[in-house]
């Protein structure tokens, strides 16, 4: 082949590529902004019919900005008695569960990702196990209800302290991150494994515990199925029952009117879901940009990189 015929490929041959990677940067920025209007535009929906008008939500006039402005809902849920508790209990059920779950995955996870633990696989196995089969909901309340943690803060951080899936991407970042000649030199110096996790590991980990943290505390803000099968003294709620209660409260209270009365609560009872869920959905929201910047580096653990 001469060396005109070869220059000519070569050319092709980026002429192709560089098109392959236009092609493909504009069905990924494509996906990304469809996916961002699924996720942003029911959002600004629920937030703009929170501020809007009951008779402008029953006549479906919302759309994403708020029509006849109010903050009649918002009123409504924060006059009821029981929403301070519930804030105050589900703050303190997300940063005490959250505390045991880091403590418990970082624990789990560093001895798993040690080369010299010669049973690593095996229990990998066994906790990959419980992620297919578990005991099922009432064995585990007699379990619970056995150890005392009925009607308990106990019983909302205990029976989840630990999420497999958290424990398999903090095994692989530590796999990934913590190479074995830093603990060999830690070990020529005298350090201990438990000094080595404390001092070393823990300080070079800080994307993935902050990963850990927003998704342990996600779920026990959101959570809500423990408390209904736990807790039995309303004064423990966590605030979603809280919200929940109030919507029944606003719900039952209008069986006993006539029709127009009846009428006015029902589009009271729209206004108080839009309300309900700004509030209970908010706090979460602005955890988010607190740790935003280790979330990728974390999230992104094990990727393959091209």
């Amino acid at each position: 082949m001469s060396q005109k015929a070869v220059e000519n490929n070569k050319n092709h041959i980026k002429t192709y590529n560089a098109f392959s990677d236009h092609a493909t940067m504009v069905f990924v920025y494509a996906f990304t902004f469809l996916m961002a209007l699924c996720v942003l535009v029911p959002l600004v929906f629920v937030i703009a019919a929170s501020f809007s008008s009951p008779d402008a939500l029953l006549s479906a006039k919302v759309f994403l900005w708020p029509v006849d402005f109010t903050l009649r809902g918002y009123k409504m849920v924060v006059e009821h008695d029981m929403l301070p508790t519930g804030f105050k209990n589900t703050i303190i059920y997300a940063l005490l569960g959250t505390s045991i779950n880091i403590f418990m995955t970082v624990i789990a996870a560093y001895p798993l990702s040690r080369k010299d633990l010669k049973i690593r696989n095996a229990v990998m196995m066994l906790f990959a196990f419980t992620m297919l089969f578990n005991g099922g909901m009432i064995p585990t309340y007699l379990l619970v209800r056995d150890l005392g943690l009925v009607d308990t803060i106990w019983a909302m951080v205990l029976p989840n302290a630990m999420a497999v899936w958290n424990l398999i991407i903090t095994r692989t970042y530590f796999q990934t991150t913590i190479p074995d000649e830093m603990l060999e030199s830690a070990n020529i110096d005298g350090c201990d494994d438990f000094k080595f996790l404390i001092k070393m590991v823990v300080p070079l980990s800080v994307p993935i515990i902050a990963v850990n943290v927003l998704l342990y505390a996600v779920g026990h803000w959101n959570s809500y199925f423990n408390a209904m099968m736990y807790l039995n003294n309303n004064t423990l709620y966590p605030l979603q029952l809280v919200l929940r209660d109030i919507l029944i409260q606003d719900d039952t209270a209008g069986m006993s009117m006539d029709v127009t009365k009846q009428l006015e609560k029902q589009q009271t009872r729209y206004l108080l879901q839009y309300s309900t869920i700004v509030v209970g959905t908010v706090p979460v929201m602005l955890l988010y940009p607190l740790i935003q910047r280790y979330f990728v580096t974390g999230i992104m653990v094990g990727a393959v990189k091209g």
